[in-house]
């Protein structure tokens, strides 16, 4: 056992969101898919913007969107099972590690990327999905365990504003090195890639040297077996959540909601990249999108700021009504996207995504985590949170890159995205603020070694 709400713990906990959000602003968010798009631009014997990939042919948005829905399928069937092993065994901090360094060597695998080989090349950013968001459950169920409930929002808070400020240092370090050689820009951003893997397991190591690896001091059986007993874990912590309907209704929402939120996060430099009138560079001919990256490092900036006022918000009006709060923004900021053309429209629609997606993650985090009922399955009962947004996740950009190459374009995706916001909302009405349970991690040790 440990002592909850200690500082060197919590310090360590938070500073794995350092580590590993270079992953989804340079990789997710800014540089890759800029990238992506020029060396999928104009290739020779195709139409514009368009790839041939396993011998068919696709819009290269769209081809980026099935890449990742794909890896999201992957991770929503293997996190599981391996949670409740890990749950069995006590050892999740080694799964969190296998996973980071997975997510970390697929991203600097990125540097050979080669548009004439997009079959193997495409399993870098594969892999690297997979690597981030299988590390995540196994993070994000460490929560309960290093601190009350009463410090969850502020703990989660602190913890995205540590990954959006870190992930900004990175990004405006490779936007310097581009500025300084601007005549190699493509071997720079390969770099780029490299840096981004070298960040996310260097700075790990600080994580994984304050946080312990069998809190509950678990002692599995000699036995091997170990898969279906981790199977018998989740079953377990399946059993239970079904015998919980406010955490069921509040998973069912942030389905919903969190669908739309993370499908804008994951494609939102690709609308602006194409959807955006930039300006024309006199001395290049060519659309000027510094704006585009500037934008960015505005929605991050504010996203610290929204993470903090939102988690202060919490302790006043509570979680629920925060998360309702937040939606309906995100609803607003997608009949706003609809319309707009300019790069000065575009900075103020950024600001508020920034605002609004700091709060939203952080309060879907740490609101989970207070509604947790008493156990020592933490990573199994997060697998279940992690696998909702998977499929969220794998839904979403499906649908955003089937209006793009089916319905006439991006902005009727939109549209899509608009309406399950609204959905959203409307779930989050059957979900009641809850005081959460004390719990002290003893007691359930004797129900964790199924045979």
């Amino acid at each position: 056992m440990i002592v909850k709400n200690d500082s060197k713990i919590i310090n360590g906990w938070t500073f794995y969101d350092w580590a590993n959000s270079v992953y989804n602003l340079v990789i997710t968010s800014v540089v890759f898919p800029k990238f992506f798009l020029a060396q999928t631009e104009s290739l020779p014997g195709l139409p514009a913007n368009t790839v041939e990939f396993f011998g068919r042919e696709f819009n290269n948005v769209e081809l980026y969107s099935y890449v990742f829905s794909v890896s999201f399928i992957v991770v929503s069937f293997l996190v599981p099972l391996l949670s409740g092993i890990a749950d069995y065994l006590g050892n999740k901090k080694r799964f969190m590690q296998f996973f980071c360094y997975l997510g970390a060597l697929s991203c600097i695998s990125m540097f050979f990327f080669d548009v004439n080989h997009l079959e193997i090349s495409m399993l870098s950013p594969f892999f690297a999905s997979i690597g981030f968001w299988g590390s995540l459950v196994f993070y994000n169920s460490y929560l309960p365990e290093i601190a009350t409930p009463d410090q969850h929002d502020r703990i989660s808070a602190k913890g995205f504003s540590l990954g959006y400020v870190g992930s900004i240092l990175l990004l405006i370090s490779i936007i310097v090195a581009l500025k300084i050689f601007p005549e190699d820009g493509g071997r720079v951003t390969r770099l780029g890639f490299i840096a981004v893997g070298l960040w996310w397991a260097g700075f790990a190591q600080f994580t994984y040297l304050r946080l312990p690896n069998n809190v509950y001091d678990k002692k599995p059986d000699k036995e091997k077996g170990y898969i279906y007993k981790g199977f018998r874990e989740l079953q377990k912590v399946w059993n239970q959540l079904t015998e919980q309907p406010q955490l069921k209704r509040f998973l069912f929402s942030f389905f919903i909601y969190n669908m739309g939120v993370q499908t804008i996060m994951l494609l939102a430099v690709v609308f602006a990249d194409t959807e955006i009138n930039w300006p024309i560079d006199e001395a290049t001919g060519e659309p000027d999108k510094t704006g585009l990256i500037v934008s960015i490092i505005l929605i991050q900036l504010v996203a610290v700021l929204g993470a903090l006022v939102m988690s202060r918000l919490s302790k006043k009006i509570g979680n629920i009504a925060v998360i309702k709060i937040s939606v309906v923004f995100w609803f607003l900021i997608c009949v706003r996207a609809y319309f707009i053309t300019e790069p000065g429209q575009f900075y103020v629609l950024a600001a508020g995504v920034g605002f609004v997606m700091g709060g939203i993650q952080s309060m879907s985090r740490s609101t989970y985590s207070k509604m947790l009922p008493e156990t020592t399955d933490h990573a199994s009962y997060f697998s279940f949170y992690d696998v909702l947004e998977k499929i969220g996740l794998i839904i979403g950009p499906f649908l955003f890159g089937f209006a793009n190459g089916h319905l006439g374009g991006m902005r009727n995706a939109i549209i899509i995205l608009g309406t399950i916001f609204i959905l959203g909302f409307i779930s989050l009405f059957w979900v009641k603020s809850v005081k959460p349970k004390s719990f002290d991690g003893m007691k359930a040790i004797s129900d964790t070694n199924l045979v």
